[in-house]
């Protein structure tokens, strides 16, 4: 079944206000540029947000926030984004942090079709408040629930008309698990090749959890800490 679509506006298309999304990257790796763009466009406003991050001011995530597109984020650092740490601490935008270990973990078990699970990360913090707690081998647990998302939108490196997806480096960071909890998921690719060219033993993303694809273009690939040393 060939699931390329045009571009990314036609990726998005059935997206509306109020929508939960999934949205892949890790930092500023990995992140799925086009379709942000296009939802920054068409002004999708109310949204949710299940990221590991919140980008940065002017990129990622970042523009959405900037245009007050994003009701409430679901994520777990945040740290390099001053217009999301203003909304936050003004009480314009709700957010969620979770530790990261968890905030993996909850995609994961979204995807596979698990409701809940046991962990002890955040036990004794505010993460646990409200929450079920249970010991296991004498250590307590707190019970957390699964996230999916009305679209999960994740970047690879090269994806097939299948869907088929393979991720470069640490680009494969959330999106693998996001790609599995979205009901519909869209893929954008560096580059689409041809069925069969992808070696099976190397996919990383089923095409059976993807169910639209299409090359992106203009990818920044920014650098988050650009760190060099003197010649001395």
């Amino acid at each position: 079944m060939n699931k390329v679509v045009a571009n990314s506006n036609k990726a998005i298309e059935g997206i509306k206000d109020g929508m939960t999304l999934m949205l892949g990257g890790f930092g500023l790796c990995g992140i799925p540029e086009n379709c942000i763009g296009s939802l920054v466009k068409k002004r999708i406003t109310n949204l949710t947000c299940i990221s590991n991050n919140a980008g940065v001011d002017d990129f990622g995530l970042g523009l959405l926030l900037q245009q007050r597109q994003i009701k409430k984020m679901i994520s777990s650092y945040v740290g390099e984004n001053d217009e999301f740490e203003r909304q936050m601490l003004n009480g314009e935008l709700e957010v969620d942090l979770i530790p990261q270990g968890s905030l993996a973990e909850r995609c994961r078990a979204g995807g596979a079709g698990i409701p809940a699970f046991f962990t002890p990360a955040g036990f004794g913090t505010e993460v646990a408040e409200g929450k079920e707690i249970r010991e296991f081998n004498g250590k307590p647990h707190i019970l957390e629930s699964a996230l999916t998302a009305d679209f999960a939108i994740v970047k690879a490196w090269k994806g097939d008309p299948f869907g088929n997806l393979i991720f470069k480096g640490t680009a494969r960071n959330f999106n693998p698990v996001m790609a599995m909890a979205g009901k519909i998921t869209i893929a954008e690719v560096e580059e689409l090749v041809e069925p069969g060219e992808l070696d099976p033993n190397q996919i990383h993303t089923p095409g059976i959890f993807v169910q639209r694809i299409f090359q992106g273009v203009d990818y920044e690939k920014r650098i988050e800490q650009r760190t060099v040393r003197s010649k001395n």
